[in-house]
């Protein structure tokens, strides 16, 4: 039989007073992580860990109850004022905007920082029959 050794992880919760929130938005799932300053994360969620199966988790209240999930770790963390990133093209952008400012943390910026290509790769020929 194997023995257990005696070591167990033991969690370190540092109180923070600002933190950032990244809300990546696709057109499947949303996934929303929020960080220290420095950039380590302290708590994440996404529509697909809150239950959500398939198309389900592209819709507004997927992104909204991933946002609070995301919020109500966070708050435990000692979170009060967060600046929030969003990211792509999904449904759920307006939603999870939504969902953290009825949360009651206090929001220093809103950034949209959705990758825009500024000239792309070479266009497709058109076909000439």
């Amino acid at each position: 039989m194997v023995k257990k050794t005696g070591r167990s992880r033991v969690k370190k919760t540092v109180s923070i007073e600002s933190g950032r929130i990244y809300v990546s938005t696709t057109f499947n799932n949303t996934i929303v992580t929020v960080t220290n300053e420095k950039g380590d994360t302290v708590a994440w969620s996404s529509s697909g860990n809150k239950g959500f199966k398939g198309t389900r988790k592209s819709t507004p209240y997927a992104a909204t109850s991933a946002v609070e999930e995301a919020i109500r770790k966070a708050r435990e963390t000692g979170v009060k004022t967060v600046e929030v990133f969003i990211k792509g093209p999904g449904v759920g952008r307006d939603a999870a905007l939504r969902a953290i400012r009825n949360s009651g943390l206090a929001i220093s910026m809103i950034a949209d920082v959705t990758p825009i290509p500024h000239n792309g790769p070479k266009v497709k020929n058109k076909r000439r029959v």
